[in-house]
This record gives structure tokens, C-alpha cells and sequence, in this order.
């Protein structure tokens, strides 16, 4: 079992657009999960260790995120920040290989890729997560992002590894192109 440093949950209601326009409130839900990268400081050709970290933190915080998100999830995204002795790759191998299956069976489903971001960054890196609707990839109006960090992660020898679920679009979208 992959031993997490630290796990975060955020949980967001946007009530009004940017422009303070009240509107249908949109629920965002993002987990984070702080571990200690075992490939911190080598090049390694096999990723395969870190797949299955992947897959164990998305089993088990991908049900949880959607018990928080208390509404059945229509949009979803994921994310990694790989600290400064690690390499992009690590964070790619984290969140794309195994933690897509244990996401789309928390919340029933999904045709859609899952929109995904990866850098490395220092303690306090923060990331844009991108979201997505599930189900339909050309839905404009739910093309959207939450900027997330962890204060006192990643250590340089340390990954964080987000996921996250919205129940709708962004506010007042007005781009067009929604599912039908």
C-alpha cells in the first residue's frame, strides 16, 4: 500500500460568474495526495512501480471525491506535481496508465478522456487542473480548471497527485457547443 505523507480535499461552490451574476451553483471537488516518489534522483526506463501507485490512490480517492462532491459528477479531471529530483515522466506514469479506470468507475462511467496536466514544481508549485465533461469531449461550456497546490508540497523527492469532479459546467457558459 502506497504510504500518502499527506492527503488534501477541497471542496468549491461557485454561486455567481465572475461578473457577480447569480447562477445555478456549479461543485467542484479536488483530493490531492502527497507521497514520496521511489524514483526520485534516477532514470529509470520501467514505470511501471509508479502505475500502480496510480491506480491504488485512484481506487481509493476517487470514491471518495465523489462522496464529497454529493451529486453525480459530470465533468473530471487530473493532475500531477513531481518535485524538483523527479522527472515529468514520473508524474505521467502516475496519473495516465492505471488511474483512469478507478475514475470512471467512481463516477459511473465515461466516454471522454480525462483532461490531465503534469509539471514539476518546487514546495508550493501550484497547477491548473483541467476539467472536462465525461462523457462528451466537445462540450465547450465544460472546459474548465481549478488551480490547486499543496503549502508544503512536493518536497523534491515527492509527487502530488490530484483528481477531481465537478457536477456541472462552468457558470453562465456562453461559448456554446453543450451536450445535446
Amino acid at each position: 500500500m502506497t504510504k500518502t505523507r499527506k492527503t488534501m480535499f477541497l471542496q468549491e461552490v461557485i454561486e455567481t460568474d465572475s461578473f457577480g451574476e447569480p447562477c445555478e451553483p456549479v461543485t467542484r471537488v479536488a483530493i490531492g495526495a502527497v507521497f514520496k516518489n521511489p524514483l526520485a534522483g534516477r532514470f529509470e526506463r520501467d514505470l511501471s512501480q509508479l502505475f500502480e501507485i496510480g491506480a491504488e490512490l485512484g481506487e481509493r480517492l476517487a470514491k471518495q471525491a465523489v462522496a464529497l462532491l454529493g451529486a453525480a459528477p459530470v465533468s473530471y479531471g487530473k493532475a500531477a506535481i513531481v518535485g524538483t529530483s523527479g522527472d515529468m515522466e514520473h508524474g505521467g506514469a502516475v496519473i495516465h496508465p492505471r488511474l483512469g479506470a478507478p475514475m470512471r468507475a467512481a463516477c459511473g462511467g465515461g466516454e471522454a478522456v480525462i483532461m490531465s496536466k503534469v509539471k514539476i514544481g518546487a514546495v508550493g508549485a501550484s497547477i491548473d487542473l483541467p476539467l472536462g465533461h465525461k462523457d462528451n469531449p466537445w462540450s465547450f461550456d465544460h472546459f474548465d480548471t481549478m488551480t490547486l497546490c499543496v503549502p508544503d508540497g512536493p518536497a523534491p523527492d515527492e509527487i502530488v497527485m490530484f483528481l477531481a469532479y465537478a457536477d456541472r459546467g462552468r457558470p453562465i457558459p456562453r461559448c456554446g457547443k453543450g451536450p445535446k
